[in-house]
């Protein structure tokens, strides 16, 4: 079932950042340092969006990369 906040991710493990894509602004935010161990939970997640309000989100350094089409 997609997520009803995240349209999208991708997780760079040479860099350990965290791009996610929101719905429905498709705005993308990376967030830094993030571990192997914490995407691959969040990758498996059954809500991406409780898992990213619980463990991501005011956790992790974070800056807005760029705006995205609203549609």
């Amino acid at each position: 079932m997609p997520s009803t906040a995240i349209r999208n991710t991708h997780y760079d493990p040479a860099t350990k950042i965290l791009s996610v894509w929101f719905v429905p602004s498709g705005d993308r935010y990376d967030y830094e340092e993030v571990e192997p161990e914490t995407y691959a939970a969040f990758a498996t997640a059954p809500s991406k969006g409780r898992f990213f309000n619980e463990f991501v989100r005011d956790r992790y350094s974070f800056r807005l990369v760029e705006h995205g089409s609203r549609h």
